[in-house]
């Protein structure tokens, strides 16, 4: 159930980083558009760009736990638990957020990553959120000194 409201905020603040960047812009116009219009636009579209690949990841961990839910025939261990050697002592799963990432509970080292969330997903959406921060403080500090 959390997975599913993640999900649905994460496509909310897309939407609305993206329109709030871009709408900024456009009120403006491209040529009109002051250094804090640009800064400000630009903070937004970093975090439009953050929150759609962590969406991205979510739903990839959405299918694993789909894929894992699925009872019937087959359906031990999990199929995202399969890849691994270990896979014949899974127990069960969790889902992390931070980092995004599907856990194969194990019964003797505690777990494992199933590797269902691409790999760039979590250092490309860090470096996003990071370059957003610092965008925004870099237009924070510009407007204390005005």
């Amino acid at each position: 159930m959390v997975l599913l409201l993640f999900l649905v905020v994460g496509l909310i603040a897309v939407v609305g980083f993206v329109g709030y960047g871009l709408g900024g812009l456009g009120r403006v116009g491209l040529r009109h558009a002051d250094t804090a219009v640009w800064l400000r636009s630009l903070t937004a579209l970093l975090g439009g760009v953050a929150a759609a690949l962590y969406t991205w990841g979510l739903i990839h961990v959405a299918g694993a736990v789909v894929e894992a839910e699925d009872g019937g025939t087959g359906s031990s261990p999990s199929p995202p638990c399969r890849s691994s050697p270990q896979a014949v002592h899974v127990i069960g799963y969790t889902v992390d957020y931070i980092p995004l990432r599907f856990v194969c509970e194990t019964t003797e080292s505690g777990g494992f990553d199933a590797k269902s969330v691409p790999g760039y997903v979590n250092p490309a959406a860090l470096g996003f959120a990071l370059a957003s921060v610092l965008c925004g403080a870099t237009l924070a500090l510009g407007s204390v000194r005005e």
